[in-house]
């Protein structure tokens, strides 16, 4: 998972995706759910939310508003914060350069009201989806979908403590087609989600920057991608680089991950999951199957119809 909003969502059956209880301290709540069957569920339906970063449909709705990127990416995702400065903004997103953060808010918001862009952002959501999926947004599996990923999402509002993020997705009001029922849930989800791996990777000592190195490192991510879209110069990930290499997580001259630092990674990584388990509980583990069954062929197309396009990634800096 490491870093959001990401594409590289690790396969079933690796390291990562398949943590055990070794790595949970004995002070750790027993978690709410097996978090491998959470991670799966939240896996599979993720490229029904994570579409709405790359997808040309947000970023002309973005634009219309006088929101170029980055400042669409940044205003949309916290726009339902409200009007925030950047600081806000900085702390939940986490792994973007904060000055990236300063050139676009609060300015942003002297052009487009939130709610303006909550609504350009749901009207893109709309637009995509059904480019993508056609006749699947009309579907009994797409009503069910959504009923599901609805019921867990809703859920949430019981644990708001340390989720801004996820919080104030979840206070908004829901649309009424079941593709954007879908859509807005995964969303919520996946907020609840991040705001759980900021907290582990606050715990574990990282900055936001220093997580993005730890992701390149792991091989999931490239280096090119994670700085163009957060927006840190070579020297400032270079500097990183050493600080990790300090305390013996990476090594080499084009930085892997030592023993210490797959360490590192996999305890993130089962924190995450046993973090995210919370929000599902409700379903239990056969409606998180079913969700994952019922999304599994939908994120498919969204794939195949190339919404996950990593070349129109947002933001850009400039």
């Amino acid at each position: 998972m490491g870093t959001y909003p990401s594409v590289t969502f690790p396969a079933e059956g690796s390291d990562m995706a398949d943590m055990t209880d070794e790595l949970v301290p004995d002070w750790a709540a027993p978690a709410a759910l097996d978090p491998a069957v959470v991670r799966r569920a939240w896996r599979v339906t993720e490229p029904l939310h994570a579409m709405i970063y790359f997808v040309p449909e947000a970023h002309e709705r973005y634009a219309a508003l006088g929101l170029a990127e980055p400042a669409g990416y940044f205003a949309s995702r916290a726009a339902a914060l409200g009007p925030v400065g950047p600081a806000p903004v900085a702390a939940t997103f986490f792994n973007f350069n904060p000055a990236l953060v300063a050139r676009v808010l609060p300015a942003a918001w002297e052009r487009a009201t939130p709610a303006a862009v909550l609504a350009a952002r749901l009207a893109a959501a709309d637009a995509a989806l059904t480019r993508a999926l056609g006749d699947l947004v009309h579907g009994p599996e797409m009503a069910e979908a959504a009923e599901l990923a609805r019921r867990a999402a809703e859920s949430v509002t019981a644990y708001p403590e340390g989720r801004p993020l996820s919080a104030a997705h979840a206070a908004l009001p829901w649309p009424e087609r079941p593709h954007l029922v879908l859509w807005q849930a995964q969303t919520v989800l996946r907020e609840f989600r991040g705001d759980g791996h900021v907290a582990a990777l606050v715990l574990a000592g990282l900055t936001g920057l220093e997580a993005l190195v730890l992701h390149a490192a792991s091989g999931e991510a490239s280096v090119r991608f994670l700085r163009r879209t957060r927006g840190w110069s070579g020297e400032q990930w270079a500097d990183a680089v050493e600080r990790l290499r300090g305390r013996g997580l990476v090594e080499g001259d084009e930085p892997t991950l030592t023993a210490a630092g797959r360490a590192q990674r996999a305890w993130l990584e089962a924190a995450t999951d046993r973090l995210a388990t919370p929000a599902y509980a409700v379903l239990g583990a056969d409606g998180c199957a079913r969700l994952a069954e019922l999304t599994r062929p939908m994120s498919r197309a969204v794939v195949d119809a190339g919404l996950l396009n990593l070349d129109n990634a947002a933001p850009r800096p400039r």
